[in-house]
């Protein structure tokens, strides 16, 4: 029996048919002329993308005219500050005291009892540093900050209403703020932010196990798990 198959200029005749078949049924789920493609213009994904960035995390504490020491309370905030700073951050923390205000005296005794809570989070010695910032107000009694950068996560901002919904939806497309929200809580959601980016690295195999795997093997052992039919949780009949 004799075969014939199309020659290779059929074949790009053919392709090219197909293509223009598909723009076609493409264009006509589309009202109106755009210069970019659909997809493009119309993925919430692109118009509010999710960005990894730098930022600071910060903890404000309040100090009196009169405050010498911190309270237990303020002292493990102090603490598990510098536990997040060594686990979200690089482990260095910023203290800023104000320079000007009228709790300046108290900012300068409070100071060492902050480094001594820092330390029993981790964080010691030169991964302290400390920086004033001015204060305008003599009278005002401002707070001390400690600040560390770490990875975070957001999109937005949302809420921007740039054209008319109306014109949008008879354009067959997606309204500007649609999705917004969305990508913004997934943002926060993220434990880690450097997931988005790729794949964590894998971890090692456990080798004791693969050993006691190798050694059942070998002694024509089960390796898995035993599953007997018929175990399980029971539905009894009430009738």
């Amino acid at each position: 029996m004799r075969m014939s198959f199309p020659s290779s200029r059929s074949l790009r005749v053919m392709a090219l048919c197909a293509t223009a078949v598909s723009a076609a049924a493409l264009a006509g789920c589309q009202s109106g002329q755009t210069s970019a493609p659909l997809a493009a213009t119309n993925d919430y994904r692109l118009r509010h993308p999710i960005v990894i960035t730098e930022q600071a995390e910060t903890l404000d504490l309040p100090v009196g005219q009169s405050t010498r020491n911190l309270n237990r309370d303020f002292a493990e905030r102090v603490t598990e500050f510098g536990q997040a700073s060594r686990r979200n951050g690089n482990g260095h923390v910023e203290i800023l005291v104000p320079s000007g205000a009228a709790n300046e005296a108290a900012v300068h005794a409070v100071t060492p009892r902050i480094r001594s809570a820092l330390a029993l989070g981790g964080v010691s010695g030169t991964h302290v540093s400390t920086r004033s910032y001015p204060v305008d107000d003599a009278t005002a009694q401002a707070p001390i900050r400690l600040a560390y950068t770490r990875i975070k996560a957001s999109a937005g901002p949302c809420g921007e209403w740039p054209a008319n919904i109306g014109g949008s939806l008879n354009a067959n497309q997606d309204y500007y703020n649609f999705g917004c929200a969305t990508q913004a809580n997934l943002a926060a959601m993220v434990d880690n932010p450097a997931d988005l980016l790729g794949p964590r690295a894998m971890t090692p195999a456990d080798q004791m196990r693969r050993a006691t795997v190798f050694q059942k093997y070998r002694a024509g052992e089960q390796t898995a798990s035993d599953y007997k039919e018929g175990d399980g949780a029971s539905v009894s009949d009430s009738n």
